[in-house]
């Protein structure tokens, strides 16, 4: 196909549109008009989120199972997706709260970050 046709009168404007939005996802147009982003498909999305909630259920478990004078496990961060700032992620990353110790404040409702034997009773 010859851009120069639709000078030409042989393309129509109609039909020049039509072909640059059906254009492939890993082509040159979409990577400079999307970034990163045209290269992940709905498959990579899946399978970060996936690997995201067991790298959250793995460290929900070794917080449940950690010994009382431990000290608490980092908790994970998130797979870095298209159009995600290039800054690193807050610690914690606010989807996964806080860890905390303490049982009184879980009884008292004055945070939402559940208590490791909340979490206990919850996963038993």
């Amino acid at each position: 196909m010859d851009l120069l046709d639709q000078h030409r009168g042989r393309l129509s404007s109609r039909r020049l549109a039509v072909l640059v939005k059906h254009l492939p996802s890993d082509s040159a147009v979409n990577r400079e008009l999307h970034g990163e982003a045209a290269e992940w498909t709905v498959g990579d999305h899946l399978l970060a989120a996936a690997v995201d909630h067991l790298a959250a259920a793995n460290w929900m478990f070794a917080c449940v199972n950690a010994a009382e004078d431990s000290e608490p496990p980092e908790a994970p961060t998130p797979v870095p997706r298209p159009g995600d700032s290039l800054e690193p992620a807050p610690q914690p990353p606010p989807e996964y709260g806080e860890y905390r110790r303490d049982d009184d404040s879980s009884r008292s409702g004055s945070s939402k970050t559940p208590s490791p034997s909340t979490l206990a009773r919850f996963f038993s």
